[in-house]
């Protein structure tokens, strides 16, 4: 599985790119492997505030539901809304048309708290 090493990675398997203040976040190929074909994905509207460790949206496949959990706080700057019409993106590219939202952040030293893609590959190794 690809975990490319320019990004951040949480225990809930949510990957983090930045780019100033910005955040934009999606889920893991690990995660999408997991969850099988993904049919819905349900995301917060622009102008909406996340908090960090609380859910912000919900991943729909074939198997389950999943919550999504956020690993900064902030205000969503942009949604992919392209995702509502095309969910299983999210499968075939999760690291970038499968990107789900853009966060102002808030408090950019929580970044402090996510994996590089060696622990994330480690945490995953063992069992996440």
């Amino acid at each position: 599985m690809a975990t490319p090493s320019d990004l951040k990675y949480s225990k809930e398997h949510v990957w983090v790119s930045v780019d100033g203040d910005v955040a934009t976040v999606g889920i893991s190929d690990f995660a999408q492997d997991q969850l099988g074909e993904v049919v819905y994905v349900d995301l917060p509207s622009e102008g909406d505030d996340v908090n960090a460790g609380d859910t912000f949206g919900e991943i729909e496949s074939v198997k389950s539901v999943s919550e999504l959990y956020a690993p900064v706080t902030g205000e969503v700057a942009a949604v992919n809304d392209g995702l509502g019409d095309a969910p299983e993106t999210v499968n075939q590219d999760p690291y970038t048309a499968g990107w789900m939202i853009k966060v102002k952040m808030s408090d950019a030293s929580e970044l402090d708290d996510l994996m590089g893609s060696g622990d994330y590959d480690t945490f995953v190794a063992e069992g996440a």
